[in-house]
């Protein structure tokens, strides 16, 4: 005895959107990007309405040497914790950083155990590490891996851009 075609697909629909959305939540997500301190990376058309949708990858994010300079992640804000932002890694644990403008109080940061050190790619219009120090990586949700939207920025190189911020006459810690 065969199923009707109707409930064949809605049996098959059913079956599978449990993995759909343990995928979307554990996997990867698409995810806007508001707001122009990324730019030009993202959002490069400060002047319109539209926003870039990027997916990002939410798993591994805890293996050692998951994270790198220069990588994009999405993060929940240090000061508000509703609120993510998606900013460039500058700085991993051992690093020493000169920060980029005068909020942050002291002339160098060296980053402890399990944080990082992260900035927008647009100096003058962004909040991050410099304002409110390093961040703790379990603040991280996940690593931007590439625009989705709008389809002309699909193949959009999000590696470059940002800047070396580590002081380079002093070696880097790996053991903090």
């Amino acid at each position: 005895m065969s199923l009707h075609p109707h409930l064949r697909t809605a049996f098959f629909t059913l079956t599978w959107f449990p993995v759909f959305f343990t995928a979307l939540d554990h996997v990867y997500q698409p995810c806007l990007i508001s707001g122009s301190s990324m730019a030009p990376t993202f959002n490069p058309a400060t002047k319109t309405t539209q926003n870039d949708v990027v997916l990002i990858q939410k798993y591994n994010l805890k293996a050692p040497n998951s994270l790198k300079r220069g990588d994009v992640i999405m993060f929940h804000s240090p000061s508000d914790p509703e609120k993510l932002v998606t900013k460039r890694v500058v700085g991993l644990q051992g690093d020493v950083i000169i920060p980029r403008n005068k909020a942050y109080p002291r002339n160098q940061a060296l980053i402890p155990r399990n944080h990082l050190w992260v900035e927008g790619d647009n100096a003058f219009h962004s909040i991050d590490s410099n304002d409110f120090g390093p961040i703790s990586q379990a603040l991280v949700v996940g690593k931007v891996v590439s625009v989705i939207w709008p389809f002309s920025r699909i193949a959009t190189d999000i590696t470059s851009g940002g800047r070396d911020g580590r002081k380079k006459d002093v070696p880097l810690i790996d053991d903090l």
